[in-house]
This record gives structure tokens, sequence and C-alpha cells, in this order.
């Protein structure tokens, strides 16, 4: 028969990694009483010790974070310049400044709208911060129209541009083509130049670029935000990039 402490043991690799008896070691681990008697005790233990199925699951989606960041660390590495650099890209904040924070956003996105106070915050905070404002339309047709409104703003009228991102991103409502050339106008922005641009390839050379750097990272939501090595998806709150603003500032200092 099993040992009490093997019979642990294997009750958490089966537990930890959620496989049968027979997957956990090699057939010829096992003798064949062990076999007919492990499936009835591992069921057992596990009806009345359910805790250990929660914590299996924390450790293992603890695993997948881990090995998607790892994941995204790589893909990050190689594409860098054209995160952080690209003149696709729209600066607010400070140019210059020594930490650049990559935001991919949608206008129609509920989470987009709060983390816009929490980014003014951080550049009101942070006069070293340097922002990328990346328009990543993943909501439907709407927001497709609205980013590709906002590419002809930076392409017209770059110095009003967050001042139109504001404006849009914090209004109320569906955005859409007309709601975006709306709050460019209120921006003060000449809305008959953005209609000239509104055929230009590099609306869409803008969007794709984004969503490349996005399957690449493995971005599939947004906010999405890249800092140093760092991919940081969902809103999470200003307190948590200040965090990770004030590594890389300590970083990049060194």
């Amino acid at each position: 028969m099993l040992s009490r402490s093997g019979l642990r043991a294997a009750l958490a690799a089966v537990a930890a990694l959620g496989l049968t008896a027979t997957t956990v070691l090699p057939a010829a681990a096992f003798t064949d009483q062990e076999k007919a008697e492990l499936g009835p005790l591992i069921r057992d233990y596990l009806v009345k010790n359910p805790e250990v199925l929660q914590e299996a699951i924390a450790v293992l989606e603890k695993r997948q974070s881990d090995a998607e960041a790892q994941a995204r660390k790589q893909s990050l590495a190689s594409i860098k310049s054209t995160v952080f650099d690209s003149p696709r890209g729209v600066v607010i904040g400070n140019p210059k400044g020594n930490v650049t924070l990559v935001e991919f956003f949608d206008y129609n996105c509920g989470y987009c709208k709060h983390a816009l106070q929490d980014i003014n915050a951080l550049i009101k905070a942070n006069p070293n911060l340097k922002v990328v404002l990346r328009e990543f339309p993943v909501l439907g047709p709407g927001s497709v129209e609205a980013a590709q409104v906002a590419v002809t703003v930076r392409m017209v009228a770059p110095d009003k541009y967050r001042a139109f991102h504001d404006i849009l991103l914090a209004g109320r409502g569906q955005a859409d083509r007309a709601r975006a050339l709306a709050a460019a106008k209120e921006a003060g922005i000449d809305t008959a130049l953005l209609q000239k641009q509104a055929s230009s390839p590099e609306l869409n050379a803008t969007l794709d670029e984004s969503m490349k750097i996005a399957q690449a990272l493995g971005l599939n939501g947004t906010p999405s935000f890249v800092i140093g090595d760092d991919v940081i998806v969902g809103a999470v709150g200003q307190e948590k990039l200040q965090e990770a603003i004030t590594a890389n500032a300590k970083a990049a200092a060194n």
C-alpha cells in the first residue's frame, strides 16, 4: 500500500496539476494495487478538503500569469523602439522625460475613461514622465471611426490632440466619427482639414501598427500599459502605475 507521505505527495501533485493519477507519474511508478487504491483515495481526499483545489488553482493561475509576463517581456525586447519611439504614438507630458508610459486605449472603453483621470494626475505629479498614447480600437466600428479621426487630429493639429483626446474620452455616449469630429471642433480644430485626411493611408497604417504591437504583446483589451520592461493589463489604478513609474525612475537614475 501507499505510505502516508507517498499518498500525500501524490494527492498534492494531482490537485496542483489537475491530472489523473496515471498521468502524474509513469505507470511503472505504481503497483497494480496502488493504482486501484489511488483514484478513490484522491477523490475522497478532495471531497473532504476542497480548499486544496482552491490553493491549487491559485498556484496554477500564478504560474500562468508569470509565464505570460515573461513571454511579454521577451516580445517587448524585440519591438521596443516601435512601442516607445514610433512617430505614430502621440506624446503628452514631458517629451524628454526619463520614464515613458505607453497607454493603449479605446474611446468607448469605460475603464479607459477612469484611467484618463489617473494619467492626467500622474503627469501632474511626475514632471519627468513621458506618456505615449496609442489608439487601440477593439470595441467595434464606432471605436475604429473615432480612432481614425484621432489619427487625423495628430496629423493636422498635434498641439491640440490632448485637448481633443480628453474631451472625447471624458464624454458620454457612444464614440464614433460624428462624436469625434464634434470633440475636435470643441478643441478648436478645423474639421474641414480633418475631412481632407479621411482617406489618408496613414489612418490604417497607424491603427495597424498598434494592432501588431498588441498582438506581439498578447494584449486583447483596454486599457493596457507598457513601462520599461513591463506590460500592465487593465485599469490598475493610479497607485500601481505610480509604483511602476517610481521603480523605472530609480532604474534610470542608476
